[in-house]
Order: structure tokens, then sequence, then C-alpha cells
């Protein structure tokens, strides 16, 4: 599993969108050629997950047209949010924008469905910030409809453009000649497609530096050796503790996340453009506090938990934290590291705030930065050098 993500995917982002930034600009159609293209791009794609690529690229299936789910999932970023100058992604309506930092598509096909560790007494697991989405498929039916992402009235508006679309003979012959007649089940079979083609490898190529290090391919510099240690030192950095560093023991790569929750302590962001929104989409305006997982499981003890992402792509992929409070990953380790001693801001969620992982951990500027350059060997398409 070496290949590198496919150069054609960030040539379409940039041909559709121009240079990435956060505001969408008029989109228009996907052309047969780049329709052909985009099958051909180098992967090993089935129907299925070649048509679910081509709709993963659509800038039509937004209202107004102009932003696909490439364009807060882009592959020159990672499968991140290129428009990292701002803690969030702004939607198809320049004046809306989410209110969480976009999570990388990366590696997302890894991630299970959310269940309750009886053992552990915690939860695992689920797709978003909070879990609320069991499966690819079912995350992927959010953001068409979400008014401050891709926001289109209803099913029937993303059906309708998608009967027009260049792939809609590929559509039906994946999904049968009637796959369009029922518009809720039209939507799912679209779910489905661009669920597909995220299982691919093109999302999970697994060939970053340090997959190279552990398959014994190349060596990490003194400086990303002494910061994967401190990575994986419980009395040092103890980010391993959340973070898996190893295979698992049936050999598949880590994939740097344990998928639990925790509730980092972190501060509002001042920055974040949700809080200034209209009342219709925020009625608690600076007031607003992001809960978390706690709605979700019905849990107001769990209030302020968030998912443990994983660290993959994580230096191409800011900014960071659920709310893009941190622009540099140097800040996230300062935070971790001097939360409790240092002078921060207080908690979003003052509740059961983390105090046994992190918080003071005593590391100095230097293991910091070797911490950080540690994490920067987790960026895909290693090519030596």
């Amino acid at each position: 599993m070496t290949r590198a993500i496919s150069t054609f995917s960030s040539c379409f982002v940039l041909g559709v969108f121009g240079l990435a930034g956060c505001q969408p600009p008029e989109a228009e159609p996907i052309s047969e050629p780049e329709a052909e293209l985009a099958q051909s791009s180098g992967a090993e794609f089935s129907q299925k997950e070649a048509m679910g690529k081509l709709m993963f690229f659509d800038p039509m299936l937004s209202t107004p047209p102009g932003q696909s789910c490439a364009h807060c999932h882009s592959p020159g970023a990672g499968f991140g949010d290129p428009g990292q100058l701002l803690p969030v992604s702004r939607g198809a309506h320049p004046d809306r924008f989410g209110n969480r930092n976009d999570l990388t598509a990366a590696y997302a096909a890894h991630i299970p469905p959310m269940e309750f560790d009886e053992e552990e007494g915690i939860w695992v697991g689920g797709l978003f910030w909070d879990g609320r989405a069991a499966t690819l498929a079912e995350q992927a039916k959010g953001p068409p409809l979400n008014p401050l992402e891709m926001a289109n009235p209803d099913a029937a508006a993303v059906v309708a453009a998608m009967r027009v679309a260049v792939y809609a003979d590929e559509f039906k012959a994946v999904y049968g000649e009637g796959a369009f007649d029922n518009v809720d089940q039209a939507y799912d079979f679209m779910a489905d497609a661009i669920a597909a083609y995220e299982m691919t490898e093109e999302l999970n190529p697994f060939n970053s530096k340090y997959d190279q290090y552990l398959a014994g391919e190349v060596e990490l510099s003194a400086r990303e050796l002494r910061g994967l240690a401190l990575f994986e030192d419980e009395g040092k950095g103890n980010c391993a503790a959340c973070h898996p560093s190893r295979p698992s023991p049936d050999g598949t790569p880590p994939l740097f996340t344990d998928y639990t929750y925790d509730n980092l302590g972190s501060p509002k962001n001042p920055e974040h453009p949700f809080y200034f929104l209209a009342p219709e989409f925020n009625p608690d305006g600076t007031d607003y506090v992001d809960l978390g997982l706690g709605p979700v499981v019905g849990d107001a003890a769990l209030n302020g938990f968030f998912r443990v992402p994983t660290l993959r792509n994580v230096g191409v992929t800011g900014p960071y934290l659920h709310n893009g409070l941190f622009k540099t990953l140097y800040q996230v380790v300062a935070f971790y590291n001097s939360r409790d001693v240092a002078p921060w801001p207080a908690p979003e969620v003052p509740e059961n705030v983390n105090i046994d992982e992190l918080g003071n951990l005593g590391l100095t500027v230097q293991e910091m930065e070797d911490i950080v350059a540690f994490m920067l060997t987790l960026t895909d398409g290693y090519q030596g050098g």
C-alpha cells in the first residue's frame, strides 16, 4: 500500500475552484474529459468508486452551485480544508460558516460505528466530532443538506442535479435503470457511492514517511526519532495514549487515534465566525457553547467531549481542535503541555476536563519542537529527501 495520492485530484480541485480558498467562485458542470480523467487518474477504481469520486468533486451538488465535498476535503490538504486562514469552513453561501472545524476525510473509512465499551465505561467510534454518524454513507448525507455547508433545501435538489450530471448514466448502470425514481433512495445511493470512493486507497494510502520507516525503507532524522520517543513516553508527551503509534497485532498500520472521546479543556475561539451568524443559524450568538458528545448520547456528564481525531496528515490539516482554535501544531503541543500552569483562558466546558494526561507535562521548548517534527512525518505521499 505505497501508491501516492493521485495528482489528478489536486489538479481537479484547482481546475474547478481556481486557487484553493474559502469562498467558491461560480462553478461549471463536470465535463466529459474531466470525468474520463477522474476515472483514469492512476488509481484502480470500480465503477461505483469512480462515480463516487466524480460526486465527491462535483461543485453542482450545492445550492448555489460552487461547493463540492472536495472544497472542504481537498487532496492537496490531506483531504482537509485548504482554507486554513479561517478556524472553520465557509459554506456555499459565503456569509455562512460551520460551527466546527472540518475533520479530514482521509482514513475516515477506518472509524468504527459508535458503541459503548462496557468494560472501560466509555464511548468509542462514530463519525463527525460528536460521533453522530455510524457509517461513511450516513456521514456523506449530512453536508449537502446542512444550511451552513452545501445548503441544499432538500434531497430532491441534490438528486435533480445528479440527474443531469455527466455520471447520470453510470449512476443508473450501478444502481439500476430506475435509480433516480425515488428521491430518498437516490440520495442514499449517492451517499453509498461517495462512501465507496472514501474507502479506496486514494484516501487511505498509508505512505507517509513514518509508514516507510516502519517498513524499514527510510530512516527518521535524529529530531524525528527524539520526537517519536517523547510522543510515546508515558512520562513525557504521552501522546500515544490516545494516538497509538504502533501497528496493531494483525499488522494494520497505526491510525493514530483510539476513537475515544475527551474534554481537553480547550477555550472558546474568539475568531470563530459562527458566533456572529444570524439567529436563524445561531440563536445563542456569542454565548454559544459546543457541547459535543453529551447531547448525542443523552449524558450531560459528557458535555465538552469530542472524538480523538487521527493524526495522519496532521501537518497539512490545520487549524486544530474542534473549534479551529490553534493555527499551528506547536500551539497545540504547547497547550497540552502547559494548560494548567500557564495563563490560558478558561475551558469552554469546564466540567470533566482531562487533568490526568495533559495540562502540565513539563516539556521543554526543544522537546515540543521534536514532537512536532515527528508528527510532520505522518503526511502522506512521502517521496524521500
